[in-house]
């Protein structure tokens, strides 16, 4: 049976998932949810593993502070994690946000990373390199979300409301997120510093996760490891060419998208994404 843990990481309360026994892999949410977004994966996956879903800096019921956004201060929480749980390697699974700490973490410590695989996501730095009217307004909420202080006040007058405009704009199978999957979002977001937490995570975009992405670009640096990309056919990813784009960021790629699928690929579609990874994490 999963247990529900807090370790003491980087001065921060870490609250995590942790189930089943063998190698290790850590799962990343995104936003606007918690590792609860893992539920439907956890037990299948923890048939052959010892699952750790933790929830990341600033979400669910782990601390909230005021600094440390940056994709980079992120990962190090959750690579820390992992070796106070003793891994010296794990593979990765991020959704979203979460994706992009798993990138920016196989990119830092990469001999610590074994296979990592990435859902619903394209790198940030090639989201500011496409962000033309199109791009803009399927992404607007990134933009929007990066303002000082506006969005935690316009957002925070109706928690339920905001939420779940995502939750019904970027779904198929909306059945996939249950009501209490949602309220559970919704009490987490309408915890104090919930969503300014959040909402710093995007601000930190821009420019300390675009300092650092450009870096490794002008450097040559991809990911070393096998790497997974999968999207929903019906999600914003699937507007843009995934898997030429991710070939510029990863040396050993595979890829798939999942049909009938919005953003939530956990939720909505969890035997699909669980074939692709079993088949991806047996190949180890």
């Amino acid at each position: 049976m999963p247990t529900e843990e807090v370790a003491l990481i980087n001065g921060l309360r870490v609250h995590y998932t942790r189930a089943g026994s063998g190698p290790g892999l850590v799962l990343l949410h995104g936003w606007p949810q918690t590792s609860h977004c893992w539920r439907k994966l956890i037990p299948e996956l923890a048939r052959t593993h010892t699952v750790i879903a933790p929830d990341l800096r600033g979400y669910g019921r782990t601390d909230k502070p005021r600094t440390g956004y940056d994709k980079r201060m992120m990962a190090s929480d959750v690579a820390a994690l992992a070796e106070r749980l003793g891994f010296e390697s794990v593979s990765v699974v991020g959704h979203d946000r979460g994706a992009r700490v798993a990138h920016r973490w196989g990119l830092d410590r990469p001999a610590q990373v074994d296979r990592l695989a990435l859902l619903d996501v394209v790198p940030t730095r090639e989201m500011w390199k496409r962000l033309n009217t199109e791009a803009g307004m399927a992404y607007w909420h990134w933009l929007f979300h990066m303002q000082p202080d506006l969005p935690e006040r316009l957002a925070g007058a109706d928690v339920a409301g905001y939420l779940g405009y995502f939750f019904e704009r970027w779904t198929v199978n909306r059945h996939g997120l249950e009501a209490a999957a949602i309220d559970e979002y919704v009490r987490a977001f309408s915890a104090p510093g919930a969503l300014r937490a959040g909402f710093d995570d995007y601000r930190a975009s821009f420019p300390h996760d675009s300092e650092h992405d450009d870096v490794d670009a002008a450097a040559g640096r991809k990911l070393t490891m096998p790497v997974l990309a999968l999207w929903g056919s019906a999600g914003l990813p699937a507007r843009l060419p995934m898997r030429e784009i991710w070939l510029d960021y990863a040396e050993d790629l595979t890829s798939a998208e999942i049909p009938e699928c919005g953003h939530f690929l956990p939720e909505e579609r969890p035997e699909a994404v669980l074939t692709h990874l079993r088949e991806f994490l047996k190949a180890a």
